[in-house]
Parts: C-alpha cells; sequence; structure tokens
C-alpha cells in the first residue's frame, strides 16, 4: 500500500489538501471554489467524483467555502466534529451541507484509510490537525494553530510526511501595515505559528522516519517562501536535521505529488 500527498492550495486565499491511498481518495478541507478545486485535481488526472470524503479541520472560509457546491454536485461525503457542524450553521447556505460527525480523538476511517483528528489551539470552534494513516505509512496536517502542545507533538511523531503551517515571519508581522489587534490574534495561542515556531515543532515532532515537510498557509504579506524556507531548513541543520525534505506550498499553484510505499521509497512528481 502506498500513501499520496497534494496539497492543492494554502494560504489565507484558500487551503485543500488531496490524500490517497491505492483505493481511496480524500480532501482535507476544500476552501477554493469548487471550480477551482476541481481544476487543480485535473491537474493530477484526478476527477471530483472519485473523491470519497471531505474531512473539514474548522468552519473558517477559507477551508469550507467550496464544501456545500463540491457535495451538490458530486455526492461527496463531508466529515467535521460538532463544534465545526455548529460554526458552519453561521454561514448561508450551510444547512445544505449533510455532514458526518467524527469525535475529536477518535480515529475514523474512510476506505482503507485511518483519520485521527486531535485538539489544535484555534481562534474557531472546535479545531482539529488530522493524523492519517494507510497501512505503515502517517502524515500529519497541522495548518492553523497558534501554539505548540504535547498533544500535537505525540500525534506527529512517527509520521513520515507533515504538512505544517509557517504562517509569519516575527520580524514582517511586526512591521506589516496591519491593524494592533489583528497582529496579536496572529501571535495569539489561538492565532498562527510563526516560521520559527514550525521549524522548533518539526524538529520536536521528527522521528527517523520523517522525510519530507511541507511548509503551509504561509501569509501574503507578512511571509515568503524564501523567508520561511531559510528559516525553517537553517533550524532543522542546527537541530541535526537537514535531511528532512522541505516544500514550501502556495495558495495559487499546487504542489508536487510526496508519495511513499512500504519500503520507503519517497517520490516527487512534478
Amino acid at each position: 500500500m502506498s500513501l499520496q500527498a497534494c496539497i492543492l492550495a494554502s494560504g489565507s486565499s484558500g487551503n485543500s489538501i488531496y490524500i490517497a491511498s491505492d483505493k481511496t481518495r480524500i480532501l482535507i478541507d476544500a476552501g477554493l471554489s469548487a471550480k477551482q478545486i476541481a481544476l487543480r485535481l485535473e491537474e493530477i488526472g484526478v476527477t471530483p467524483d472519485s473523491i470519497n470524503g471531505i474531512c473539514i479541520s474548522h468552519e473558517h472560509g477559507d477551508h469550507v467555502a467550496g464544501v456545500r457546491v463540491l457535495q451538490k454536485r458530486h455526492g461527496i461525503p463531508v466529515y467535521a466534529n460538532a463544534g465545526t457542524l455548529n460554526g458552519m450553521k453561521r454561514q448561508p447556505k450551510s444547512h445544505e451541507v449533510n455532514v458526518r460527525i467524527f469525535q475529536t480523538g477518535s480515529p475514523f476511517e474512510i476506505g482503507d484509510i485511518t483519520i485521527e483528528p486531535f485538539s489544535v489551539p484555534h481562534d474557531a470552534y472546535e479545531p482539529v490537525g488530522f493524523r492519517i494513516q494507510c497501512g505503515s505509512c502517517r502524515v500529519g496536517v497541522v495548518t492553523d494553530l497558534g501554539m505548540s502542545t504535547s498533544l500535537i507533538r505525540e500525534k506527529l511523531k512517527g509520521c513520515n510526511a507533515l504538512i505544517m503551517e509557517s504562517n509569519h515571519d516575527e520580524d514582517l508581522l511586526r512591521e506589516a501595515p496591519r491593524p494592533w489587534p489583528l497582529k496579536q490574534r496572529i501571535r495569539s495561542r489561538q492565532g498562527h505559528l510563526s516560521n520559527i515556531d514550525a521549524a522548533r515543532l518539526i524538529s520536536e515532532s521528527a522521528t527517523d522516519v520523517l522525510q519530507h515537510v511541507f511548509l503551509a498557509h504561509l501569509s501574503s504579506d507578512c511571509n515568503t517562501p524564501d523567508t520561511a524556507l531559510r528559516t525553517v531548513s537553517s533550524q532543522l541543520r542546527l537541530d541535526g536535521l537537514g535531511h528532512i525534505q522541505l516544500e514550501v506550498s502556495s495558495a495559487t499553484r499546487i504542489s508536487t505529488i510526496w508519495t511513499h510505499t512500504p519500503f520507503h521509497d519517497d517520490l516527487m512528481i512534478g
């Protein structure tokens, strides 16, 4: 059995991640329009009709914008916890979405993929990260969180790939022409991870099997791909983890496809 991961989009304008085994295809979040998600799936040879489920991390618009239309057009099951569902109900037409409720902390299955949702600190109703497993392969997803916790570190340990928020550079955030309350919210324990905090969380969670890290949810005006990559890679080298492959995800284009097999053949497919 193999597992693939591809970030269709990541950023404040929209987030969606494609993860697939040999038999099952899922999305983590659907924060672009249904049309854009379909177009980006098409780039990797996947049709929306073949998606077996959408797992929602939290109710913010940049994670759920395309959910209703995707389900309406393609009949895709949608999975979320009760808090996220309550948050979604406050949005227009959200009552039209049929949601299957999962319990935070309790693994559930879609096909041959096991998804374990776990709590993360963020300013949403019941936000979660995901530990996704098929066979011996594991992928950790934490794209919106204000701080590391012992639970998060525990759940990310043993993963072969991580999709990790690296939202802002602290100096760029300080200088950005943003209202002070917004800056405080971003810096808060329910806000977003800085580049250096992301690097520390990677180091604290890394085991011998960690091969690839996608840096995700970069701020468009408080970060740059070069800054995120330089900051995280420098810290990982200091921590003796320079062998880990880093890739910066984008809001405007899909990432490479990371593929893992039981033989640990990690392939990068453009």
